[in-house]
């Protein structure tokens, strides 16, 4: 049975710390809703009520534009091993890019990740939890090295135009806020 809180509590924390995955939900009134999957140590409890996560360089950019017109997001964590659980935090997001001025002192919650290019701070406002008896079992094997691999391979000025050409409109045509010539 789903039971709600107001806040993350202590056995939540733990059950989100020992996760390898995280799922993050975010949309606009009329375009595509946005799921993704997160891993590599990117998700982080600040306080009871925040939680930031890394987002690392990838195709599209859909969790920033959305957030700049519906800061609603969801961020999902089922429980693969052990005793079942899904978890879903509720909240209001907003993207912190590289180039704003709270990005050093958010990124120093991360390992450095090369492609980083954005922190979203999460004020959540319901914490729920479900049973997650229908989640199958599986075994983590470890991260994959291929993004980490491509961003390396690009540096920090390719990986910049990659997102001036990849990253700056969401599929649904929205701005993203990730390059100063963004609108």
């Amino acid at each position: 049975m789903a039971q709600f809180f107001e806040q993350i509590s202590d056995r939540h924390r733990a059950f989100i710390e020992a996760q390898q995955i995280f799922f993050v939900a975010t949309g606009t009134g009329g375009g595509r809703i946005n799921l993704s999957p997160k891993g590599m140590d990117a998700l982080r409890v600040l306080a009871p009520n925040r939680v930031a996560w890394l987002n690392l360089t990838g195709s599209g950019n859909e969790s920033a534009a959305h957030v700049r017109i519906e800061p609603r997001m969801t961020i999902m964590l089922c429980a693969f091993d052990g005793a079942p659980m899904i978890l879903r935090l509720f909240g209001r997001a907003r993207a912190i890019h590289r180039d704003d001025d709270d990005w050093s002192g958010m990124s120093a919650h991360f390992p450095p990740q090369p492609g980083a290019r954005q922190i979203f701070d999460v004020a959540i406002d319901s914490v729920q939890t479900s049973c997650g008896f229908g989640v199958p079992l599986f075994d983590y094997a470890g991260d994959r090295d291929t993004l980490r691999a491509w961003a390396e391979q690009k540096g920090e000025d390719g990986i910049r135009r990659y997102w001036a050409e990849k990253n700056v409109r969401s599929i649904d045509g929205l701005a993203t806020g990730i390059v100063a010539t963004d609108d």
